[in-house]
């Protein structure tokens, strides 16, 4: 017989895995998910970096980071570029440099061991008998079904959640390019770069490691050869690349505007960047799905039957520091005002060369 759930979940990144966490003692519950340890299954091409505002998340249940999830080095500042200017300046920041495979599946690790995690693959999901038959393929290649009263949607930007149940909304996507290389520079850093001849969005560098990695977010359209361009401009900056030993890429979500944000509906949930809770000033999406992983499991304590309204105004607060972010987003993207903003020097930092 097809296995039963009150809930079934895709995606166990930071939205679905605290979901699933905060909901284990209430309901059944099934996770669907492509992780596995080591090199083997679905690794999220990421940076790895958390933020103020993703470790403020993770505080707010107590949590502490486990030693192995922390990579070297820890940096205090970013080094930003603005190509098209010609300007560079530092500002101090308070990321945590960390192991994004092994901090996804920490948090996986933090499920009771009453849900149900399945490794596998998401393939399809139908309505049926008043819930939803899902298919999937498990690790093994064995291709399974079962079936769940909700489906929630925590699946990254290019959710097939989403795409299956509300195929008419669109938001602004582009493609995340990624490339590991090993560390050559003689200091490590971390960096920000604009260079609107190439993307509208920016890029970013990250010493991990002994591994120095470069990627940007770029339009669809000739998406690998914008990478290789702004590769070109910054050894001009002194980027050293060499040859690959890996290249990472996905869909990445940057909305332009609230009514992008895509919260489900008549028993689907999405969370996270599949709902479209990303900052699109920084492309930060960790803290936006622990929120909203929090906020979904409120909706349903308050509204077991149906909690799509409850979840509506649990987003409120999340909603507005989207708005927050689309706001600061001109003075990041608008060249002119970016200049203004470099040359004045406000809040940065000056670094001494040794």
């Amino acid at each position: 017989m097809i296995p039963t759930y009150e809930i079934a979940v895709v995606g166990a990144g930071p939205a679905g895995a605290t979901f699933a966490r905060l909901m284990a003692s209430t309901c059944s519950i099934a996770v669907l998910d492509g992780k596995q340890d080591g090199d083997s299954g679905f690794h999220k091409p990421c940076g790895g970096l958390l933020s103020t505002d993703a470790q403020k998340a993770l505080s707010h249940f107590d949590l502490c980071l486990p030693k192995d999830v922390l990579v070297d080095p820890q940096i205090f500042s970013v080094k930003t570029l603005d190509l098209k200017n010609g300007l560079i300046r530092h500002y101090q920041r308070f990321y945590v440099n960390l192991d994004r495979h092994r901090f996804d599946r920490w948090l996986q690790s933090l499920i009771p061991a009453s849900v149900r995690q399945i490794c596998g693959r998401f393939l399809s999901a139908r309505r049926d008998n008043g819930g939803f038959l899902i298919t999937y393929r498990t690790s093994g290649g064995q291709e399974q079904q079962l079936w769940a009263h909700f489906l929630i949607g925590a699946d990254g930007g290019n959710s097939a959640v989403r795409r299956a149940f509300f195929p008419g909304h669109t938001l602004r996507s582009y493609v995340a390019i990624q490339q590991w290389f090993p560390e050559t520079h003689s200091a490590p850093f971390y960096s920000c770069i604009f260079d609107p001849e190439t993307s509208d969005c920016c890029s970013w560098s990250i010493s991990k490691d002994r591994h120095f990695i470069f990627g940007g977010a770029f339009p669809a359209q000739d998406c690998r050869a914008r990478f290789e361009r702004q590769k070109e401009k910054l050894a001009a900056f002194g980027f050293h690349f060499g040859q690959p030993e890996k290249t990472e890429a996905c869909v990445v979500l940057r909305p332009r505007r609230l009514g992008e944000v895509c919260l489900g509906g008549e028993g689907v949930f999405l969370l996270g960047e599949a709902a479209g809770f990303i900052s699109p000033s920084s492309l930060e999406g960790i803290s936006f799905a622990i929120q909203s992983g929090e906020m979904l499991s409120d909706a349903f304590h308050l509204s077991a039957k149906d909690p799509t309204r409850a979840y509506r105004r649990k987003t409120r607060p999340l909603r507005a520091k989207l708005v927050g972010k689309l706001c600061k987003t001109p003075f990041l993207y608008r060249s002119a005002l970016r200049a203004l903003i470099m040359r004045s020097g406000i809040r940065s930092i000056d670094v001494r060369e040794n």
